[in-house]
């Protein structure tokens, strides 16, 4: 990396971290107490390029890399997970799957609406009884003649209620197939797509998760990304970068927890003395330091094997499941030091500790990241 690109990276990173001190630390308990999903935040930090990051400037977005996407959204999410986990949704899922397998006229179409900020993205593969076991999908998509005809349900859909347009990936042929699964996109307010039900969630709560509708929804053909029967397999590509998105959120979940928690234990006195001049919390504080500087390099290596467009799965699973898991530890450490402070709203590391956990579900649990990760082992990559 040359001193070019270092000081490129710093500016991005005081850029979205000025912008998530200003704009969103002084609503996060806000938005998290009511469950609001601040449309509006989007729509400006699209004129600050995080809603395109990795969108090149052709189409209005920011042209940059993964180095500085996992910056973006290690920032923000060291301020508010919830508002982390849309804009990596957003820029990962849905914006990423068009740039990635899109014709021209479709992403001269969409990337400059979703780059923006004026379109908020979806992206649905997750249905209510599939969730890793995509291939029973049970939304499907019938031809009839230039149009396709879609019926189901897709759930635990990030901007499933407020996305403007979504990506949706649905059956086109046999269960079980890995080519029987086409993607589209839908726009909001075609006939027949609408939301349903949105979840009441233990954290990330201003991160807005619901179900998308489709009852006899007529879709051009035009509307297709790629070809039929691709859609399974362009969405295992998009959750490589997908998971280094949620490793990201993880890091800065993490990074976050871990600096209220040194501040905290510097501040707080008991016997006399800064609690972080006992072993018991210095020696937490070092844990998580270590686990977090760990979590964070192989997150980078995760970045840049995309960026040199190598085979990143195996390292991207990597990168997923420990920052998850590490962010629930760190989480989990921090209410810990805090003591009973930690347990209550008036203190920041109760929602760390609730935002955390999600990490380590979305995009592919722990455990379906560990068959990843062997599968990839025990084939030689």
């Amino acid at each position: 990396m040359n001193v070019e690109t270092l000081d490129s990276l710093q500016l991005i990173k005081e850029s979205a971290h000025d912008f998530a001190e200003s704009y969103i630390r002084p609503n996060v308990m806000e938005w998290d107490e009511a469950q609001h999903f601040p449309v509006d935040l989007f729509r400006r930090m699209g004129e600050y390029g995080f809603m395109g990051v990795l969108v090149p400037e052709i189409y209005g977005g920011a042209g940059l890399g993964y180095r500085e996407y996992i910056t973006v959204i290690e920032e923000i999410a060291k301020v508010c997970g919830s508002i982390g986990l849309s804009v990596a949704a957003h820029n990962s899922l849905c914006t990423n799957h068009i740039l990635m397998f899109g014709d021209d006229l479709q992403k001269e179409t969409y990337l400059p609406k979703l780059a923006s900020g004026e379109w908020i993205g979806a992206w649905g593969l997750t249905e209510p009884n599939t969730g890793s076991d995509a291939g029973r999908m049970q939304c499907v998509a019938q031809k009839d003649g230039d149009y396709y005809v879609l019926n189901g349900a897709k759930n635990f859909i990030t901007h499933g209620k407020s996305g403007d347009v979504a990506v949706v990936i649905v059956r086109t042929g046999e269960l079980l197939d890995s080519h029987g699964m086409t993607a589209f996109v839908v726009e909001r307010g075609t006939p027949g797509f609408f939301a349903g039900k949105k979840e009441n969630k233990l954290g990330m709560r201003a991160s807005e998760t619901a179900e998308m509708i489709f009852d006899n929804c007529r879709i051009h053909k035009n509307q297709m990304l790629g070809e039929v029967g691709e859609g399974f397999i362009q969405s295992m590509k998009i959750l490589d970068g997908g998971r280094i998105s949620i490793a990201a959120l993880s890091l800065g979940i993490a990074k976050g927890a871990y600096e209220a928690s040194v501040k905290y234990a510097q501040e707080r006195h008991q016997f006399g003395k800064p609690i972080a001049s006992f072993q018991g919390i210095a020696f937490k504080l070092a844990d998580m330091a270590t686990k977090i500087q760990a979590a964070e390099l192989l997150t980078r290596q995760a970045g840049d094997l995309k960026d040199h467009h190598q085979s990143s799965t195996k390292i991207s699973a990597m990168a997923k499941y420990y920052a998850s898991e590490v962010a629930v530890r760190v989480a989990d450490d921090a209410v810990q030091i805090y003591g009973g402070y930690g347990y209550t709203k008036d203190f920041p590391v109760e929602k760390y500790y609730r935002d955390a956990k999600l990490c380590t579900i979305g995009e592919g649990t722990s455990e379906i990241q560990k068959l990843v990760i062997s599968r990839e082992i025990l084939k030689g990559g």
